[in-house]
């Protein structure tokens, strides 16, 4: 079994209102010196078969058909770090 894990984040150029509404509201709780928040998702996705090339591509097709909004979000897969052995890869959203 493949657990793989997907981030997906809006693309630098886009407004994330939630994202600066976390900033604005750090200085008051005593959270100083942050200079950018930016709010996205995670999917763990477990997937039949072993954590190879094939189950990270069957996770890039899942996000970009599903999970990630391409026009405004990018994404990245990689295997959940319990995965040790294998490398983090990020990938084209």
């Amino acid at each position: 079994m493949a657990r793989v894990v997907v981030d997906v984040m809006l693309k630098p150029e886009i407004l994330d209102p939630q994202g600066q509404a976390v900033q604005r509201a750090l200085p008051r709780l005593g959270f100083d010196g942050i200079v950018d928040v930016r709010q996205g998702k995670r999917f763990e996705i477990e997937l039949d078969g072993p954590a190879d090339e094939a189950a990270l591509a069957r996770a890039r097709e899942i996000a970009d058909k599903l999970l990630a909004n391409t026009v405004i979000e990018q994404y990245a897969v990689r295997f959940d770090p319990a995965e040790a052995d294998r490398v983090t890869e990020p990938a084209a959203g």
